[in-house]
């Protein structure tokens, strides 16, 4: 692997540095646009609207902190204000809350889901330039903006890019956190951005606790490389990385002595846990500082992460204050909730996967069934054209990064004993990193076509069939995407053979009961008033989402069981496949009224009672 990091075209860096931060712009500004614009066809998934209602009692904390700061400050008012949804940590609940007071509240310029949405909104546009700035490394302008657009031409993505969650920002502080760090090897100050945006990320959703997983083993090498001329640089590279290390053992032997919970419990700002967490610190940051003076090249590979070691949890911790009475109990439940998390039922190629071990091949697999199969190609040929370099001993340390992290978020989950559910969102970060590798497979195709073209055709020049290829692999996409960007959840690619396929396979047809739009127009047009609905997989803060953003009526009356409805809701899942047979029963019916069907594939039908 060459120790070359940066391989920008030659001789374009420069001339369309001013060019790339237009493009940079119009990629971000056209993003939100249509984010914004699309927004209202989005409904509301299972998990979103609980984090709407935890958004907005953050918000309230957020008022309380203006109107009476000692109160706020208080344990019980934080819990009050922050318990609800603590599995998660709290800035992008903070986000969506502050939006949601000051653009429906106080401004009333969006509906109270487009407020919650609107930094969502700001953070799956964000990603667009940053994919397009990592791409310019190594490819030019046509292939980069490739690209930057290809992850919103991916339906799930697409769908996902408008959700007040996590699974998008996650996404793009991890790609963010990647782009500092790449800076940070060429440019100063590029390393406290890289503590600041891992701070952030961790702030965004747990995911982010493995992207120094795909930094340290780079940073090691290039540290090591870069230290071999100097004695003094050596030793100090040896001594930054040994007190983080001996930290870490430290902390091991006083979990041992004192116990775990003793060790969570005495955790304070005077204990001396927190006293070795400062002095790890202090000299590590001392060591890395003197390094500077030394040797800046080594200093710039390794300080980025000295600075994700000491910002990255300090920011963790200041950003959530359900944290500041009870910083290591807390955390720890937070990661315990996590490493423990149940599994959800979930079809797959036929069968019910209901608990571990999982398919090892699933993440791949229904990567290659939901993402356009143009699209996926060119990454799948983007990857292998890495490994080919590689084996060559061609690679950089560039390529190294852009591959470590493309395979990081799919190898996680492709453990057998992670739990499989989600559709793809669970693994985004990953999908980023293989859109710029799909953009070298677009480039060289179109080099290799031009050279091809070119003695025929004098006309033909290498960007215009660059064009051409992107718009023939992008079509697919975007005739996709804009037929079921509302149902993001259901959309199948051409391998799956569209949802008709994808159902004849046995996939999982939809998750987190967000098609539930799909039939209430329907609903709201042909119920009687006040009449009973059971709505099956829809809980009541969905069901109050749709109520108070006008999508259904108010007077509608959500049912806990098929018997008391007059209408039932049924929304397919092969493991709720009895629950239709149970709405049969009750309401004496087998025949629906009505249904939201995809290229004929049924998502969710509705029966009335008594209907013939």
């Amino acid at each position: 692997m060459s120790a070359t990091v940066s391989l920008s075209p030659a001789g374009e860096r420069v001339g369309e540095r001013v060019s790339d931060r237009r493009i940079a712009w119009t990629l971000f500004l056209g993003g939100f646009l249509i984010l914004l614009a699309t927004e209202k066809g989005i409904g509301f998934g299972r998990d979103e609207s609980v984090y709407f209602h935890a958004a907005e009692s953050h918000a309230r904390w957020f008022q309380l902190l203006l109107t009476s700061p000692t109160a706020a400050f208080s344990d019980a008012s934080i819990t009050q204000f922050y318990e609800f949804n603590h599995e998660h940590p709290a800035l992008m609940k903070n986000l969506f809350g502050i939006s949601y007071v000051v653009f429906h509240e106080k401004l009333g310029l969006l509906r109270p889901a487009g407020a919650f949405r609107l930094p969502a909104f700001l953070f799956a546009a964000w990603m667009l330039p940053l994919i397009f700035g990592l791409s310019r490394r190594l490819f030019g302008q046509g292939a980069s903006i490739f690209a930057a657009i290809s992850f919103l031409l991916v339906p799930r993505q697409f769908f996902h890019s408008h959700l007040a969650a996590f699974d998008v920002p996650i996404a793009t502080m991890w790609v963010l956190t990647i782009y500092c760090f790449v800076e940070a090897l060429e440019k100063p100050r590029w390393w406290l951005y890289t503590g600041l945006a891992f701070g952030a990320a961790l702030g965004a959703k747990h995911n982010a606790w493995f992207i120094p997983v795909t930094l340290v083993p780079f940073i090691l090498w290039r540290g090591w490389q870069l230290t071999r001329p100097s004695p003094e640089a050596r030793g100090l590279f040896f001594g930054i990385n040994g007190v983080f290390v001996f930290g870490g053992l430290l902390y091991g032997v006083m979990v041992a002595v004192m116990g775990a919970q003793k060790f969570q419990s005495t955790f304070e700002v005077q204990s001396p846990q927190f006293g070795l967490f400062v002095i790890v610190c202090a000299i590590g940051a001392w060591l890395t500082w003197r390094l500077r003076a030394v040797n800046v090249d080594a200093f710039r590979a390794i300080a980025p992460l000295v600075a994700m070691a000491i910002l990255g949890p300090t920011i963790f911790y200041l950003h959530w204050p359900y944290l500041w009475h009870h910083p290591v109990d807390r955390t720890a439940w937070y990661l315990a909730f996590h490493l423990t998390h149940n599994h959800y039922t979930w079809f797959y190629l036929g069968e019910l996967l209901r608990a571990p071990p999982f398919p090892l091949l699933y993440v791949v697999n229904v990567t290659g069934l939901t993402v356009p199969s143009p699209i996926f190609v060119a990454m799948i040929f983007g990857f292998g054209w890495l490994l080919v370099r590689a084996f060559r001993k061609q690679s950089t340390g560039y390529e190294f990064i852009l591959a470590a992290n493309a395979v990081m978020s799919i190898a996680l989950i492709s453990h057998p004993n992670v739990p499989h559910f989600g559709g793809v969102k669970h693994w985004f970060p990953s999908m980023p990193f293989l859109a710029v590798l799909a953009a070298g497979s677009l480039e060289r195709g179109a080099r290799g076509l031009s050279s091809w073209m070119l003695p025929k055709w004098k006309a033909a020049t290498a960007p215009r069939v660059l064009a051409a290829l992107a718009i023939s692999m992008s079509a697919p996409a975007v005739i996709a995407t804009a037929r079921v960007y509302e149902y993001g959840t259901s959309a199948y690619s051409e391998a799956a053979g569209g949802l008709p396929g994808a159902a004849s396979l046995g996939m999982q047809r939809q998750y987190w009961a967000n098609n539930l739009t799909g039939v209430l127009p329907w609903l709201n047009a042909n119920a009687a008033p006040n009449e009973r609905v059971y709505f099956h997989e829809n809980h009541g803060g969905q069901i109050a989402d749709n109520k108070r953003n006008g999508l259904l009526r108010a007077d509608i009356v959500a049912v806990g069981a098929p018997h008391e409805a007059n209408l039932a809701i049924y929304q397919y899942h092969q493991e709720f496949r009895e629950q239709e047979f149970n709405i049969w029963q009750a309401l004496g019916t087998q025949r629906p009224v009505y249904g939201l069907y995809l290229d004929e594939t049924p998502q969710i039908v509705i029966y009335r009672r008594g209907h013939r």
